[in-house]
């Protein structure tokens, strides 16, 4: 439905696509979970070619599951990279099993590695450094090692505010990127505002961090969506922007788009090519299916879906 979908917008004329939007779209990368994949019949009807396909793994779901939405979605001709979140993770005979498990059969060379969402852990790791430092993903040959990474000041990491051990953290992972030879990059959370983001890169930059940044954006969604989700994953001060277009009331059941912030960062991506944000992850509020097609509609010719490609 999706392709006959896009192929009926391109006979009557799509809107003009903004050279700099689709430039910066290219080679964006797309967050899902096993039942959200569940409800896609084909992403070939969506995604490009060679898309990137982040598999949220959530607490409580089952390995087996994680490992059989990985199997699928590479199957389609995906590189699927898994998150492995270190306290829900038991002990490193366990972080081990799952790499076995994920290679064996799904032939997994890439993992998004944080902490994860569980105040608690439930056994030896808190935090993505002491994944990395068990050595297992090297011994495996992954390619791509992403780690998290945080526009906003993030309490969890820490509690009294600033970003001290955010950057310790950071430092430590730079460091790690030298020994490795996995290709590294920051992954991070969605925030709604370029100029905050702006900021966050050029600092980062400044302190000797050069792992490229792929930025986290939230897809089209509801505006009540969107607050819950962004008040629940702890974004902080980009908030406003959605609390500011909840006083229209009029907005409040229109979908909220990345169109905004998306165009002010690759604006500022076309004016200064070496900023270091590299790629978009989208992070699908509303539905994969609405989130390609709004690529589909704003990102030109490279981000038509694979099986629209190959007509």
């Amino acid at each position: 439905m999706a392709l006959l979908n896009f192929r009926k917008k391109e006979a009557q004329g799509t809107k003009p696509v903004n050279p700099e939007l689709e430039a910066f779209l290219k080679g964006y990368s797309i967050e899902v979970m096993p039942r959200t994949a569940a409800k896609v019949e084909d992403f070939r009807a969506l995604l490009p070619e060679g898309t990137r396909v982040y598999i949220a793994h959530i607490e409580g779901t089952p390995i087996e599951d994680m490992v059989a939405t990985a199997k699928r979605i590479k199957g389609e001709g995906y590189d699927v990279m898994p998150h492995f979140p270190a306290r829900i993770i038991k002990d490193k005979a366990t972080l081990e099993n799952w790499i076995s498990m994920y290679q064996g059969e799904a032939d997994v060379k890439q993992a998004l590695l944080l902490a994860g969402g569980v105040a608690n852990p439930h056994g030896d790791f808190s935090d993505s450094m002491q994944l990395l430092d068990t050595g297992l993903f090297d011994k495996a040959g992954f390619t791509n090692l992403h780690v998290a990474g945080h526009p906003e000041p993030n309490l969890d990491i820490d509690p009294n505010g600033g970003r001290a051990n955010t950057y310790a953290a950071l430092d430590w992972k730079q460091e790690y990127s030298k020994r490795t030879d996995a290709s590294m990059a920051l992954a991070t959370q969605f925030c709604f505002e370029a100029e905050p983001v702006i900021e966050w890169a050029n600092a980062l930059k400044e302190r000797g961090m050069n792992l490229p940044i792929h930025i986290g954006i939230a897809g089209p969604a509801k505006l009540q969506t969107m607050i819950k989700f962004a008040i629940a994953c702890g974004v902080g001060p980009s908030l406003k922007v959605l609390q500011k277009r909840a006083k229209d009331v009029s907005k409040l059941l229109l979908p909220h788009e990345p169109t905004d912030v998306l165009t002010d960062l690759a604006a500022h991506k076309a004016a200064n090519p070496d900023f270091n944000i590299e790629k978009v992850h989208f992070f699908p509020l509303g539905g994969i299916k609405t989130n390609a097609n709004w690529a589909i509609e704003n990102g030109g010719a490279s981000a038509q879906p694979a099986a629209a490609q190959q007509d």
